[in-house]
């Protein structure tokens, strides 16, 4: 892996990360509403969900494989 491709897998680790965090705030206010939807709160928890598998994901491959 180059030095770009570590680049850019370090830029998407960090838009992922902004939109994980915007879901949870958003998560939170809907949370908070006494008229939520439950429907879309399972959707939006569940993208949330995904985009910390993603990131996680992303991360493992700038971990150097470690010789067993």
């Amino acid at each position: 892996m180059d030095e770009a491709d570590i680049i850019a897998i370090k830029r998407r680790i960090n838009e992922l990360k902004v939109e994980h965090r915007d879901l949870d705030q958003i998560i939170t206010r809907l949370s908070e509403s006494p008229t939520v939807d439950q429907l879309q709160l399972q959707r939006l928890k569940k993208r949330k969900l995904l985009l910390k598998d993603q990131i996680f994901m992303l991360e493992g491959q700038l971990t150097p494989d470690i010789p067993a």
